[in-house]
């Protein structure tokens, strides 16, 4: 049987070392939300690193024993690359091994000369962030590639052909669950009704969405993409609050007893499922045509479906395990609006002008994502 009809065990790879490096983000995070700053060597780190090893070794074997033993049948699907050949996804993971692997002992010297981490994306962890992405990328470019040869050359049994469709939007979903992590701090429920939550929502989703939905193969593209995320978010809610953790860094502001989770997954899967209806009617229009329905239908969703879910995890119904808003870092004061349970409102016309801003960049976002999205959708390399 062709290699075409077989998931290669390198994609599995990059799969999983994609896995492992969310899981060890978010895990981090709540490390730091429970814990405090610990040493470079605690176990979210070696998930996040051990991820990124494991992607980048097996894309930098893929691509050595492409260039010194050659690519046999499938050479003309092989890039060049400073004189290296091998598959082009094998390279992003390469180098956004080689940026996490950078990123390390800048993260170690930051946190030993100023501390604690002011917000998620200090410039360590912002080199880190590229690095993590460009590995994610790598996993769907990988994933497509060898889903438009297979399909291509009608080579594909039924089994693979999903398989590969399933590979790609898993991958999809992993890159979507960073970009949602690393504007976190901008969609807290705090957040919910100012109109930079909107903005930074716009910023990320509608480009990952649409991108993903433009070269996937399968009926709802977009809707598993959220879903992916919606998963990974709710099981980090429901099962990280089960293992004990103490604070081990002041000040102390909240007594905790175990592991504090991230909120709530954004209700996104609405919006993704309103995309998708979208771009199944979008062939032959004009692109910014599409963008902006797109981006419209995205923005106007989440505002009809966040906005009112803001107010509900903010009530004492949502304080239970489920929605788990009972949950703080210890570091969060009895004064904050957290505690307080309050949503700042800004003025109607302050909101209507940042919606508006919020609005163009949906569209542009979704422009973007159809621009590489159809890029993706002809890889065969």
């Amino acid at each position: 049987m062709k290699s075409a009809t077989k998931i290669p065990g390198y994609l599995e790879a990059v799969l999983f070392g994609s896995g492992s490096i969310i899981i060890g983000l978010i895990w981090d995070i709540c490390w730091h939300r429970t814990i405090g700053r610990d040493s470079f060597w605690s176990p979210p780190h070696m998930a996040i690193y051990v991820g990124g090893l494991v992607a980048g070794l097996a894309s930098a074997a893929v691509v050595l024993r492409t260039t010194f033993r050659g690519g046999g049948d499938r050479a003309q699907d092989d890039v060049t690359v400073l004189g290296f050949r091998g598959p082009l996804g094998a390279f992003f993971c390469c180098w956004g091994a080689g940026a996490m692997l950078t990123s390390a002992p800048f993260d170690d010297w930051w946190h030993n000369a100023y501390g604690l981490d002011v917000t998620i994306l200090s410039p360590p962890h912002m080199v880190l962030a590229l690095g993590i992405m460009v590995i994610q990328v790598g996993a769907m470019v990988t994933a497509v590639a060898h889903q438009n040869r297979a399909e291509a050359a009608g080579e594909a049994q039924p089994a693979t052909r999903t398989a590969l469709r399933a590979s790609y939007v898993i991958s999809a979903g992993l890159l979507f669950t960073s970009g949602a992590v690393f504007i976190y701090e901008k969609t807290i429920r705090v957040m919910m009704h100012h109109s930079s939550f909107y903005q930074a929502a716009a910023l990320v989703f509608p480009f990952l969405l649409v991108a993903a939905a433009s070269a996937s193969r399968l009926r709802w593209p977009a809707t598993w993409t959220a879903l992916v995320y919606t998963g990974i978010l709710l099981g980090q809610l429901w099962l990280l609050p089960m293992f004990p953790a103490e604070p081990r860094l002041g000040p102390v502001r909240h007594a905790v007893d175990h592991f504090v989770p991230l909120q709530f997954p954004l209700l996104v899967l609405v919006p993704a499922i309103g995309l998708d209806l979208v771009l199944r009617r979008a062939n032959g229009r004009r692109a910014w045509g599409v963008a902006a329905v797109a981006g419209g239908v995205f923005l106007a969703l989440l505002l009809a479906t966040q906005w009112p879910f803001a107010n509900f995890l903010m009530s004492p119904a949502s304080r239970n395990a489920l929605f788990a808003t009972h949950e703080f870092p210890y570091f969060v004061g009895a004064d904050s609006y957290f505690m307080r349970r309050l949503i700042p409102d800004a003025s109607r016309m302050a909101l209507l002008g940042g919606l508006t801003v919020a609005l163009g960049v949906a569209v542009v976002s979704s422009r973007l994502g159809l621009l590489f999205g159809g890029w993706m959708s002809r890889v065969q390399r």
